[in-house]
């Protein structure tokens, strides 16, 4: 088999065994050129220990030279080269206890996560392949290199990543793998919050996010994100629904394109109904307020899985508001956008389609046909450039400072008193009409 390296790839390596070492192309790059994937990077394996390659290369940076690893630098772009090594013992199912350099490559790619992630390439030596990564890609499996339970319990996080694995490649995890997973998916509670975060956002943006219920279904999600769990259990005795909140959810996913914002949202746009759950006396499920509670789970997930700030703020306006109905007038649609704002608004409408499809087919073709007169309305309200944001209005704080308003309280409320007023009748929005409107109502 041959693999097209890029051209400075190939120069490392070249370099390398011009040198008297050995070095190939590993994991991920070759997984990928295999599939006819485009790599997102390229990493290196080879025999020279690091002191080795920085006397090789000009540029290198000391990326992580207690492991092996040293990052060259070919014109502005880095490539990490590192050691063939052997693992120590593992102690905390993160880290090994110590590194040891090998000059034997098979020793190297025996302590690798998957099948599908160890082999390595050269011009030289073509493909290696030892533990038939290329069979499992035939087979469409995902299989632990070795015994899946030591590979697991060297670095849990690799079982939250075959799921991932799975949902990116649209493979299935075999038998052997899958027990593992099921008798060691506690030890995930020893992974930083942040490694969860990276393999959570890769499985909910892949081609399967429905994937997640895999991960409940072994064991994952009880230990990374146990409001999931509740939401699987969770009935909705409703005509406007036909599965549990969990699967609803999973449903959703798969309604909503690949993007992190719109999958973490629909992720947890319904966690609160656990909470505000009620029958009624016909045995009818309601779940009142359960947006506004949704949003708090949202905010405490993300804040818990260390995600950053914009990301926690979007992801939770568009939970809160996606079971907002507003009126299909205009003047409805501008206060929903004044809420969502208009980065999100058809995020929003994006948010409550996939909510709508993931539902019973009671109604479904109303409720779709509602959320596309809204969105007609808003583009509308966009095309015509009508006021809904607070700096978009024809008159400001300064201007009421010249007619005398005071800075304050009482210049806050006129200014959203006028908002609202150009909400309700954006032909308002005009400075002359604004200043007039002010005397008037506000001044001696």
């Amino acid at each position: 088999m041959k693999i097209k390296l890029p051209q400075q790839v190939s120069y490392i390596i070249e370099q390398l065994e011009k040198h008297g070492f050995e070095a190939y192309a590993v994991g991920g790059c070759v997984r990928d050129s295999i599939l006819g994937r485009i790599p997102d990077d390229w990493d290196i394996t080879t025999s020279a220990k690091p002191e080795q390659v920085k006397e090789i290369f000009n540029r290198t940076i000391d990326t992580g030279i207690e492991h092996g690893t040293v990052t060259v630098m070919i014109e502005k772009t880095g490539y990490e080269v590192t050691t063939y090594r052997i693992d120590g013992e593992y102690e905390d199912s993160r880290h090994p206890k110590e590194v040891v350099f090998t000059s034997n490559l098979v020793e190297d790619l025996k302590r690798r996560d998957f099948t599908i992630n160890a082999m390595a390439y050269s011009e030289t030596a073509g493909l290696v392949d030892v533990f038939d990564g290329i069979g499992d890609i035939n087979r469409k499996m995902i299989r632990c290199v070795g015994k899946a339970k030591e590979r697991f319990s060297e670095d849990a996080l690799r079982i939250l990543r075959a799921v991932r694995f799975a949902a990116q490649l649209k493979f299935q995890i075999e038998e052997e793998t899958k027990e593992a997973i099921e008798d060691l998916a506690v030890n995930l509670k020893n992974i930083s919050a942040e490694r969860i975060q990276t393999e959570l956002v890769k499985l909910l943006v892949s081609k399967e996010p429905e994937r997640i219920r895999e991960a409940y279904e072994l064991g994952i999600t009880k230990v990374i994100l146990p409001e999931f769990d509740d939401m699987m259990t969770c009935t909705q005795e409703n005509i406007h629904h036909m599965y549990t909140v969990g699967e609803h959810t999973v449903q959703a996913l798969k309604q909503v394109e690949a993007d992190k914002v719109l999958r973490l949202a629909i992720l947890l746009h319904d966690a609160g109904k656990v909470e505000t759950k009620t029958i009624d006396e016909q045995g009818v499920a309601h779940f009142y307020g359960h947006a506004v509670k949704s949003a708090e789970i949202a905010h405490t997930v993300l804040r818990r899985l260390k995600f950053d700030n914009d990301t926690i703020a979007k992801v939770k306006k568009l939970v809160e508001l996606h079971d907002h109905r507003p009126s299909l007038q205009k003047s409805s649609v501008r206060r929903l956008a004044v809420k969502s704002g208009t980065e999100l608004f058809e995020a929003l409408i994006k948010i409550k389609k996939a909510d709508t499809l993931a539902q019973s087919e009671y109604k479904r073709e109303e409720k779709l046909a509602y959320l596309e007169q809204m969105l007609q309305l808003y583009q509308e309200i966009i095309r015509d450039k009508e006021c809904i944001r607070l700096k978009d209005m024809q008159i400001n704080g300064k201007d009421l400072l010249s007619m005398g308003i005071p800075q304050g309280k009482t210049m806050g409320k006129i200014l959203n008193d006028l908002f609202e007023l150009v909400l309700e009748e954006p032909e308002n929005n005009q400075k002359e009409f604004l200043c007039e409107y002010v005397k008037q109502h506000y001044m001696p």
